[in-house]
């Protein structure tokens, strides 16, 4: 079993209320020295069996036509190394 990661932002131009906020509250936090933040999504899909070229381009088409609005956001896809592993979040 595969990871593969989808990862989808905001294309650079359009406004992210979202990001701002969150850049705004980092100094009165604390936090200095961050220039932007943009805000986003990930999606993390388990993929039974290898990941071709033929997988990701369905997986590709899926984040095209579903995962990500492609006026507004621009999205990538990546694969992952799986851990058989399972451990605790920091």
């Amino acid at each position: 079993m595969a990871r593969v990661v989808v990862d989808v932002m905001l294309k650079p131009e359009i406004l992210d209320p979202q990001g701002q906020a969150v850049q705004r509250a980092l100094p009165r936090l604390g936090f200095d020295g961050i220039a932007d933040v943009r805000q986003g999504k990930r999606f993390e899909l388990e993929v039974d069996g290898p990941v071709d070229e033929a997988a990701l381009a369905r997986i590709h088409e899926m984040a095209e036509t579903f995962l990500a609005n492609t006026v507004i956001e621009d999205f990538t896809v990546k694969v992952e190394e799986t851990s058989e592993v399972a451990g605790a979040s920091k």
